[in-house]
């Protein structure tokens, strides 16, 4: 990032006053790309007091980085974060699904698969794998 930002304190939750300055930004910004980016809902309790957890800095901290040191336009910027959020979920359900220990080989047998499992057990694994990116798929379509 162009300038230099504070580090995150380890806390569950910021209110808006804390993220603005963590993120270098003021307030009534992140409450504007809270109605832009979908990605931003902070819990509200009383008084519709809103409340950040870390994950939401990390991303207030990606879409400042975007708009400001990048140069995207918000539309631009939605549309980068969108594209790159289903392509880290896809990284991260094939690291659950396929971990580097099993390695299918052309015959549809896996090198320490065959050892623990039998030929139909690793079919039956696929058959989940696919499903689960066909529920994934339908769920983005939402």
């Amino acid at each position: 990032m162009g300038t230099q930002l504070p580090s995150i304190p380890a806390k569950r939750y910021f209110t808006i006053g804390e993220v603005a300055d963590l993120c270098g930004v003021k307030p009534h910004v992140l409450r504007y790309w809270e109605q832009e980016f979908t990605q931003l809902r902070p819990m509200k309790r009383r008084g519709n007091r809103r409340y950040y957890q870390h994950h939401e800095v990390l991303m207030i901290r990606r879409i400042r980085d975007l708009l400001y040191d990048q140069g995207f336009t918000i539309s631009g910027a939605r549309n980068r974060l969108q594209d790159s959020v289903p392509a880290a979920h896809d990284e991260a359900l094939e690291e659950m699904l396929m971990p580097e220990s099993v390695s299918v080989l052309e015959g549809g047998a896996s090198t320490q698969g065959a050892s623990i499992h039998g030929a139909g057990d690793l079919l039956d694994s696929n058959a989940v794998r696919q499903e689960l990116f066909e529920i994934r798929a339908l769920l983005s379509l939402n």
